[in-house]
C-alpha cells in the first residue's frame, strides 16, 4: 500500500513538471512571426514603410554610363521621388557601358518586369527604351535634343507618346559667342566630338553655323569612340586655335586623354558642360544636372499618381545657366577669365 501511494506521488510530480517546462517554452521563445516584426521595428524598417492603402511603385532607372554629370542626374531623380512619394518608391538601376546597345538588356529586363516607369539617362539610354516599349511611360534626361534622339522631324517641344523629360542643352549661340569672348583673335575653330552620339553632331552643327557667322574657319573632328580620341584629338590641336566640344558621353568619360594633348599644347578647349570643362576645358555655360534630375524626378511623381499624362508634357529645360572657368588649366594658359564667369571647384 505505501508502494502503490509513493508510486502516485512520483507521477504527479512528474506531470507537474512537464507542464511547467511547456509553460516555461511558450512564454520565453515568441515565434517566427512575432520575432520578425520585434526586428522590424527594432531596426526602424517600419518607419519608412508607406501607410496601409498608399499605393506603391517600381521605377526602372537605365544610365548610359558612369560619369560625375550622369551620376548627379539620377541622384537628383531619386532623391526628388524619395521627397514626394517617401517609402513608396523600390528602383531597379543599371548603367551602360557607353552606347544603346549596351543598355538595351537592361530596358529590356525593366520592361520584363513591368515596372511603373523608366527613367533613361543620356540619349543612348533613352533611345534603348524608346524601342522597348510604347506603354511604359519613359522620362529621359541628361539628352540634348529630342527630336535627334528620336529622329522626330520639325520637333515642337512635345514627344506625345509614352515620352517626355528634360534636356541639358545650354544655349548654343552662347557657347559659340564664349569662343570670341575669351579668344577675340582666333582664326580657326576645332569641333571635337563623337561620331556615334547624334546629339553631339546636332550641337557641332548649330555651334558652327554661329561660329562662321562670326567669319571664324570652322573644322569638325569627329572620333568614332575612346580608341581613336588620341589620333583625333592630336590633329585638331596642331590645327587650331582653339577647341570647342559639345556635351558628349564620350569625351565625358576620357576628359584626361583631351587634357594631356590640349594643355601641354597651349591650346584651349571651350566645353559644352561642367564636367568636360573641369577635366580639360577653360570655360563652359554650366547647368546643374542635379537639379536637372530633380526637375524629372518631380515630373516623375506627377505620371505615377495620374495628376499629369506623359503624352502632354513638354520637354523641360534647366532654368539656370552659369558661365564658369577652370582656374587650375587658365592659370596654365595664362588666361584671365572676362568679368561674370565663376571658378569651378576643383577638388
Amino acid at each position: 500500500m505505501k508502494l502503490s501511494k509513493l508510486a502516485a506521488l512520483v507521477l504527479a510530480g512528474a506531470m507537474m513538471l512537464s507542464l511547467a517546462a511547456c509553460g516555461g517554452s511558450s512564454g520565453s521563445a515568441p515565434s517566427a512571426s512575432s520575432a520578425a516584426s520585434s526586428g522590424a521595428a527594432s531596426s526602424g524598417a517600419a518607419s519608412s514603410e508607406p501607410s496601409e492603402g498608399t499605393a506603391t511603385y517600381t521605377v526602372g532607372i537605365c544610365q548610359l554610363v558612369p560619369h560625375d554629370a550622369l551620376d548627379a542626374a539620377t541622384q537628383g531623380f531619386k532623391d526628388a521621388l524619395n521627397e514626394a512619394l517617401p517609402g513608396q518608391v523600390e528602383f531597379k538601376e543599371g548603367v551602360g557601358a557607353g552606347d544603346s546597345a549596351t543598355c538595351t538588356p537592361i530596358v529590356t529586363d525593366l520592361v520584363s518586369s513591368n515596372v511603373d516607369l523608366i527613367m533613361a539617362n543620356a540619349t543612348g539610354a533613352l533611345q534603348a527604351a524608346a524601342a522597348a516599349t510604347e506603354d511604359i511611360p519613359i522620362l529621359g534626361t541628361s539628352v540634348t535634343e529630342y527630336g535627334v534622339a528620336l529622329n522626330i522631324a520639325d520637333f515642337t517641344g512635345t514627344v506625345g507618346n509614352n515620352i517626355s523629360g528634360t534636356s541639358d542643352l545650354a544655349p548654343l549661340s552662347e557657347q559659340a559667342d564664349m569662343v570670341t569672348e575669351w579668344f577675340p583673335e582666333a582664326k580657326t575653330v576645332g569641333l571635337l566630338y563623337c561620331s556615334a552620339e547624334p546629339n553631339s553632331q546636332y550641337q557641332v552643327d548649330e555651334v558652327q553655323k554661329f561660329l562662321e557667322a562670326k567669319n571664324l574657319t570652322c573644322t569638325q573632328y569627329p572620333f568614332a569612340d575612346s580608341n581613336d580620341m588620341a589620333a583625333v584629338t592630336q590633329t585638331a590641336a596642331a590645327e587650331c586655335d582653339v577647341i570647342y566640344v559639345p556635351t558628349d558621353n564620350t569625351v565625358a568619360s576620357n576628359t584626361g586623354i583631351i587634357d594631356n594633348i590640349c594643355r601641354p599644347a597651349g591650346v584651349p578647349v571651350i566645353a559644352g558642360e561642367e564636367g568636360i570643362c573641369k577635366g580639360c576645358g577653360v570655360a563652359t555655360l554650366s547647368i546643374s544636372y542635379y537639379d536637372l534630375g530633380v526637375a524629372t524626378g518631380k515630373m516623375a511623381a506627377k505620371i505615377l499618381t495620374g495628376e499629369a499624362d506623359v503624352s502632354e508634357m513638354a520637354i523641360g529645360y534647366a532654368e539656370n545657366v552659369t558661365p564658369k572657368y577652370n582656374p587650375v588649366i587658365c592659370e596654365e594658359l595664362g588666361l584671365t577669365p572676362p568679368d561674370g564667369y565663376v571658378a569651378i571647384e576643383m577638388n
